[in-house]
């Protein structure tokens, strides 16, 4: 399967809303790794259609291989009041397991650091896992550096 992966053309696009019960199985592995979340595909699946069908709010990009889904990361859009200017916080990244170790993860934050930039960010933030060494490594070799914020959080829905 790696080298298929390696050999295959792989294609980086917008996603679209077809593409939504593919993103929903990528979010799966995603939330199953982090200590904050839980899946819930109806929750993702309306979140995924309000990013794809409105592009001010943010994008998602995929990786394709002959159409299949090989992983995704998608920016939201903000302002930042002490920059004046947009920003991004990059909401979810994952590749799925057959296709990790192949640079599409690579590819596609690449990607959108671009198109980021392209569409008038001045930064983009994130967040991992306290315990995701691996996901920080990652992100630090693509020129992301710790923040001296740290993260809280408000449940609204409760």
């Amino acid at each position: 399967m790696y080298q298929e992966i390696i050999d295959s053309p792989i294609q980086i696009t917008p996603a679209n809303i077809s593409d939504i019960p593919a993103l929903c199985e990528l979010l799966d592995i995603l939330f199953s790794q982090e200590a904050d979340f839980k899946s819930d595909q109806k929750a993702q699946s309306r979140g995924l259609d309000r990013i794809i069908s409105n592009p001010d709010i943010g994008l998602i990009i995929v990786a394709r291989r002959d159409n299949q889904i090989l992983g995704m990361v998608n920016l939201l859009y903000t302002v930042s009041t002490a920059l004046g200017d947009r920003v991004a916080l990059l909401e979810d990244m994952v590749v799925s397991f057959n296709a990790r170790s192949t640079g599409i993860g690579s590819r596609l934050l690449e990607e959108a650091i671009q198109l980021a930039r392209l569409n008038g960010c001045k930064r983009i933030t994130l967040l991992t896992d306290r315990a995701n060494i691996s996901a920080q490594r990652f992100y630090q070799r693509h020129g992301f550096d710790f923040s001296a914020m740290i993260p809280l959080r408000l449940a609204l829905d409760e």
